[in-house]
């Protein structure tokens, strides 16, 4: 018998089907539910890194204002209940179950992908509880994505965008963004901050081309910086420079919104934006006493991003000791290049139920790692290598949510300040 909150007999594995984009499908089972995705408005946020911190930061600012809101995300590190927040808390299990279960004859019917039965739930959580306001983070791409089917998105995001999933949406930074860029409409009215030159330009050409307007806007300013130029201070209860970035594309769709008339007041956003937080990303825990940092990073421009951070922060002048999980349709070689500085050690670990680099196919490709890189069979032996190995210093756990999601489900973490 399944648990109540296991929906391996309601979801199919995603290696089963693959990825298969389209809107087609979505659009015919929404319109046999009855149309629920009309029921409530929606701010979608697009990009390759960043996405659930600008959503998870929106969604606090609306929360705060005191707005019926939801905030629908993906991937989850735990349970598939983590995908759909009503107000400030989960789906329950129960509800999510039932949700599934009701829709199976209709996914049937219309031949729908896993992911599109679990956002095809999440629109009728939404809708089923009077939501006004839904803030939906685009699962892959964006132009065929399942979340793009709903009307009413005059408030869109972009996060940065960079090489990831290129077997799907392109080899080039320009094609990537192309797809990216498909979220956009007539009308709509499109916030990104700083990006490549490559995609800023596509982003420029498909928003004159869609009749949309796009809006650029620069990282938020530090505290000592804030203080100088004397500003409302717009803090981010997520950690790391780079969430700067985020905070400024969250608060520039939340000004949108205003304009658009939602009352959303200033003391609303301070205090939505600092009370924000969102797991696996750079997120300080202890493991048998032991501090570490758990960061996704789970493709290459993540992994430079985290490598920066850590050279800027608490591993600044240390060396790091790394359990990484790398997923076989990730360029692994230059993601271990791009984390490790040369004191530090690393090892490769499974993540279970995904196909992964081995310690031998990384090292074909980047033989210099040799001596600093090894393999273990499980997390528990790779986390017990790691930490006898910092002796007290930094142990970072990245490469793969999968793998950090298992972590967190092993139930031997605690949280530190």
């Amino acid at each position: 018998m399944q648990a109540i909150d296991s929906f391996a007999d309601l979801i199919e594995p995603f290696s089963r089907r693959g990825v298969d984009l389209g809107l087609e499908r979505m659009r015919r089972a929404l319109a046999e539910l009855g149309h629920p995705e009309r029921r409530f408005a929606a701010v979608q946020v697009a990009g390759t890194n960043g996405k659930g911190s600008i959503c998870t930061l929106v969604h606090a600012a609306l929360q705060a204002s005191g707005l019926r809101t939801g905030l629908y995300t993906s991937p989850h590190l735990v349970s598939w209940c983590e995908r759909i927040r009503l107000g400030d808390q989960p789906i329950a299990a129960q509800e999510l179950r039932r949700l599934l279960s009701d829709l199976q004859p209709l996914a049937r019917r219309h031949d729908l992908t896993p992911f599109e039965l679990v956002t095809l739930a999440a629109f009728q959580a939404f809708a089923d509880a009077g939501l006004d306001l839904v803030v939906l983070e685009v699962g892959l791409g964006g132009r065929l994505d399942a979340t793009t089917v709903h009307p009413e998105r005059q408030v869109l995001g972009f996060a940065a965008i960079g090489m990831d999933h290129a077997e799907v949406l392109g080899s080039t930074i320009e094609a990537i963004t192309t797809e990216k860029a498909g979220i956009l409409s007539r009308g709509s009215l499109a916030v990104s901050g700083p990006q490549q030159e490559e995609a800023a330009s596509v982003l420029r050409q498909r928003a004159f081309e869609s009749g949309s307007r796009l809006r650029w806007v620069s990282p938020l300013a530090t505290d000592r910086e804030d203080l100088v130029a004397g500003h409302l201070r717009w803090r981010s209860g997520l950690p790391g420079l780079v969430q700067r970035h985020n905070a400024a594309v969250a608060l520039g769709l939340v000004q949108a919104l205003r304009q658009l008339g939602w009352t959303i007041p200033d003391q609303a956003i301070v205090e939505g934006f600092e009370g924000a937080r969102w797991p696996a990303r750079l997120q300080p825990v202890l493991w048998r006493s032991q501090p570490m940092l758990l960061d996704g990073a789970h493709n290459l421009p993540a992994a430079e991003a985290l490598r920066r951070e850590l050279d800027q922060g608490e591993a600044n002048g240390r060396g790091c000791c790394w359990v990484l999980g790398m997923l076989a349709n990730k360029p692994a070689p230059a993601m271990v290049r791009a984390l490790l500085a040369p004191s530090d050690r690393a090892w490769l670990v499974p993540v279970p139920d995904h196909p992964c680099w081995s310690l031998e196919a990384v090292l074909a490709e980047a033989p210099e790692l040799a001596g600093r890189l090894g393999a273990t069979a499980s997390l528990a032996e790779a986390l017990s290598a790691a930490t006898a190995c910092a002796a007290g210093g930094t142990v970072v756990v990245a490469g793969s949510l999968y793998l950090i999601g298992d972590l967190i489900a092993s139930g031997t973490l605690q949280q530190r300040a």
